[in-house]
């Protein structure tokens, strides 16, 4: 078994705090910035959902959401985000 590290590589994300509160990166903001970048995802007010290679995803308030090296959008856990990633 051999041991493999990430490739150093720059995603783009913002994290989902606030359903629709004004002034803050809501979630019409945020399904807006997934559409207008080819991908697609819908809001019930409470959660985002986010049609991934996987299928579709909820992301809920705390999680990040994260445009990956190919284009593609998926969430992700605010502790798994920390661990992976560091501000550019």
């Amino acid at each position: 078994m051999a041991k493999y590290r990430k490739k150093p590589v720059e995603i783009e994300a913002v994290q989902f705090i606030t359903n629709n509160e004004v002034d803050d990166k809501n979630m019409n903001d945020i399904v807006r910035w997934i559409e207008e970048n080819n991908g697609k995802a819908f809001h019930d007010g409470t959660d985002i959902y986010i049609d991934t290679l996987e299928g579709t995803m909820r992301a809920m308030c705390g999680d990040f959401i994260i445009k990956g090296i190919n284009g593609e959008f998926y969430p992700c856990k605010p502790d798994i985000f920390e661990k992976t990633y560091e501000v550019v």
